[in-house]
């Protein structure tokens, strides 16, 4: 059996099993819809939640980045996993305890104004816009490769599918489809990394394996940094970044992930407020199995990629020859990725060999010259395309391929589908029902919802098709948009009686819209190529990434709604005691003096 029909099976089957328990929990009402009738149990939403976070971002993109960057690029796993400590400890439990649908519906009940419920719909309308086109990018990649398709059709493929399931399914369908794809994406993840941990270091715990020996005996960390600097490349295990960005970089992430409504949705649809925290707890169980493994499966496929570029030994032994790309069988994956647009190379000097070395390190420089080189012929190397390409890397058996397949549209479309969910919720509950139509039927308000998710996947598919970068990348972006919106008006919503409406919808807005235009200067705006003015390489503040700006933007919220909170009047007393009764727990009273 040929490798195309392997992976058809491996990803027909798991559709049949997403879009047959789709159907079977159909959502029948509003309540079922939004939150999955409140009666998930805790291990099975940390589970469902735990899949619509580790996105394609995680799944595919995330291992690459780190393959090809290094220690620096490890702010991913800092950022995404402290995150959930601060949503478990600071607003799980309290926003599930004030028992709304969503989360623009607490902001507006909590600053009393349907003004900043709007203002909360349109920050959640565009940092969650902004994650599903990095989800989608993912889905293109994934799709274009196992259909052995262009990215553009993969991409158009997985969108339909998208639709097919997350559309009729609401909250209650999109849990149980979310449970088998961390099923699915789990065992994907983890099976290809144990198989090529064994071959390098004899170790069946990736990320053991990562501190242990190659089979020569050396440190696997300490080969790749003499292979990568030997090319010209950075010492994988160092630290080269601005150490300024990279903080502001991990807190923008941290307080972005706890700020993202996609995720706070799931902490809606459990029994009761204590489920919330266990809900969170196991989360972070399910996602420290991916998230421990990741470094190695990056390490390791750098090591393998190098490799298999350099078969003889370095740059003494030679490059590996046009004629072994085209004829052996181990180099097979490059010509099969060569199709979707995201790998090429080119025998630059016509010497037959492709030489894959840094052609901007200036130390290479003289050796290039001395050798004949004239650039880089690895032209191309999408990090994207880095997890899905790492069992045809390591040569593995044809059922790991497509289990590894049928993984990674199993993290993309997970994500996807939370993502479309929340966005047609703040369209339908919050600002159709709770702004424009407040007498809507129930029947008019799903559907409602699902025309606004139709919509969302239209305008998702179509700039994913010109992402502002890396799966990963752009879900950082995300992440820092909702980090300057919509996170401090929750901490202040929980936290603080003294900020009112319109300090809270200040905030909000400066926050959201100072973020925006920094991230349009770098990537263009409405991310249309060619139309930014600086790049994240040479960026307008210093050395502050377009990536990085949302912890910059979260602290010119909290700073204006509450120079704005003390320059106007104060939040009424009913307020105040709906806030101190979310906050402090039922019974609670006084300490007494016996």
């Amino acid at each position: 059996m040929d490798q195309f029909t392997i992976n058809l099976l491996f990803v027909g089957a798991s559709f049949a099993l997403y879009i047959g328990i789709a159907i079977w929990a159909r959502a029948g009402s509003t309540s079922e819809f939004y939150a999955a009738g409140r009666g998930v149990h805790p291990v099975t939403n940390g589970m469902a939640t735990a899949a619509d976070w580790m996105s394609a971002a995680s799944f595919i993109s995330m291992a690459g980045l780190i393959a090809f960057t290094g220690y620096d690029n490890s702010t991913f796993l800092m950022g995404w996993t402290g995150g959930y400590v601060l949503l478990a400890l600071l607003l799980a439990p309290y926003l599930r305890k004030f028992g709304k649908y969503t989360v623009s519906e607490f902001i507006g009940d909590r600053f009393y104004s349907q003004t900043a419920r709007v203002v909360a719909v349109i920050c959640l309308i565009v940092a969650s816009v902004t994650y599903v086109i990095g989800q989608m990018t993912g889905v293109g990649v994934a799709f274009g490769r196992f259909l052995e398709v262009s990215n553009t059709s993969g991409l158009l493929i997985g969108a339909c599918v998208v639709f097919a399931y997350a559309v009729f399914g609401g909250m209650k369908g999109v849990t149980y489809t979310q449970v088998a794809q961390y099923c699915v994406l789990i065992t994907a993840y983890t099976i290809p990394a144990i198989f090529i941990s064994l071959q390098l270091t004899g170790t069946p715990i990736p990320a053991l394996g990562l501190f242990g020996d190659t089979a020569s005996g050396e440190p696997l960390l300490t080969k790749l940094d003499a292979i990568v600097t030997e090319l010209g490349f950075n010492e994988y295990t160092a630290h080269h970044s601005n150490t300024l960005n990279m903080v502001l970089f991990t807190l923008s992430l941290m307080i972005g992930t706890a700020g993202l409504p996609h995720v706070i949705m799931r902490f809606f649809t459990v029994p009761k407020v204590s489920d919330a925290r266990w809900s969170a707890g196991w989360t972070l169980v399910f996602i420290a199995l991916l998230y421990l493994t990741a470094p190695a499966v990056g390490a390791m496929a750098r090591l393998n990629i190098t490799d298999m570029m350099w078969p003889n030994g370095g740059i003494e032994g030679g490059a590996v020859s046009v004629e072994e790309i085209d004829t052996d069988p181990r180099y097979d994956w490059m010509k099969t990725w060569q199709k979707t647009g995201l790998l090429d190379w080119e025998d630059k000097n016509g010497d037959g060999k492709i030489q894959y070395y840094n052609d901007k390190s200036e130390a290479m420089a003289s050796i290039a010259e001395e050798n004949g080189w004239v650039g880089n012929e690895l032209t191309k190397f999408n990090r994207d395309i880095l997890v899905l390409a790492n069992p045809e890397i390591a040569n593995l058996p044809g059922w790991v391929i497509g289990l590894v397949a049928a993984g990674g549209l199993a993290a993309a479309l997970s994500t996807a589908a939370g993502l479309l969910l929340a966005i047609s919720s703040a369209v339908s509950h919050d600002l159709v029902k709770g702004a424009i139509n407040p007498q809507i039927s129930e029947k008019g308000e799903l559907l409602a919802a699902r025309i606004a998710m139709a919509v969302a996947i239209v305008v998702a598919t179509y700039l994913g098709l010109n992402p502002p970068g890396f799966a990963a990348q752009t879900v950082a972006l995300a992440f820092g948009l909702a980090a300057a919106s919509i996170f401090p008006a929750l901490m202040m919503g929980i936290f603080s009686t003294r900020i009112n409406n319109t300090g809270a919808v200040a905030g909000m807005l400066a926050g959201l819209v100072v973020t925006l235009v920094y991230i349009f200067l770098h990537k263009g705006w409405l991310f249309i190529p060619g139309t930014n003015s600086f790049t994240d390489a040479d960026p307008l503040l210093g050395p502050i990434k377009s990536t990085s700006f949302g912890a910059i933007g979260a602290m010119i919220n909290f700073a204006v709604a509450y120079v704005v909170a003390g320059a106007t009047k104060e939040t009424p007393q009913e307020i105040k005691d709906l806030v101190e009764s979310v906050r402090i727990p039922r019974g609670a009273g006084a300490a007494q003096n016996k």
